[in-house]
């Protein structure tokens, strides 16, 4: 007689909670540790060296999915700050407010060497923020409170590369951290032609 397996789905669900904690414990280190190995993620997780590989094939798979779920925690801030909701220029301050915490929260990406293809990753990633972004443009510039004439696109691209410039400037220590963030908001603002409220 053939002992019982365990059945195909709480196998599967065993092994996604696995993958998920082995990801959360390795976005937690490399935000202390930017250079942390795979055999430290292990560690910091609980879980065998083998145990890692078994989800992530290499440092850079790791890396790559540390990255897609910053990505997913960033635009699910962004969610949940109402960008289609009241004034433009508050949701816009609103959306460079939660862009900015989650970049001090990971800094380390600065640090980080690029994966092979991470320039489309990268570009994959941006387009659900580009796309909030967009919306947000559209509508301060139909209420009037952003200037016309410019196109939504063009802003966007502006404001990402700004908000990248100011991560540099933190990065390469030249800047504190907020007097970064404080000068994007005021140099995004003058930008779109808009007025910082109060």
């Amino acid at each position: 007689m053939t002992p019982p397996t365990e059945p195909p789905r709480r196998r599967r669900a065993d092994a996604e909670r696995s993958r998920a904690a082995v990801l959360d414990a390795a976005v937690r280190l490399l935000r202390q540790r930017p250079d942390a190995g795979m055999a430290a993620v292990a560690e910091a997780a609980g879980v065998t060296r083998q145990t890692v590989y078994a989800h992530f094939s290499s440092r850079d798979d790791l890396l790559t999915a540390a990255v897609d779920r910053i990505t997913q925690d960033a635009v699910a801030a962004l969610d949940a700050a109402a960008l289609d909701e009241g004034p433009a220029v508050q949701a816009l301050l609103r959306f460079l407010d939660a862009s900015w915490a989650s970049f001090e929260n990971n800094a380390w990406l600065l640090q980080a060497p690029p994966a092979a293809g991470a320039a489309e990753r990268d570009e994959a990633r941006h387009e659900p923020v580009t796309e909030r972004l967009v919306r947000l443009v559209e509508r301060g510039q139909e209420a009037g409170e952003f200037a016309p004439g410019l196109a939504p696109r063009w802003l966007v691209a502006m404001t990402v590369a700004l908000g990248h410039a100011a991560g540099d400037e933190v990065a390469a220590g030249r800047v504190p951290s907020a007097a970064a963030g404080a000068a994007l908001r005021t140099t995004v603002l003058r930008a779109l032609g808009a007025t910082e409220p109060g």
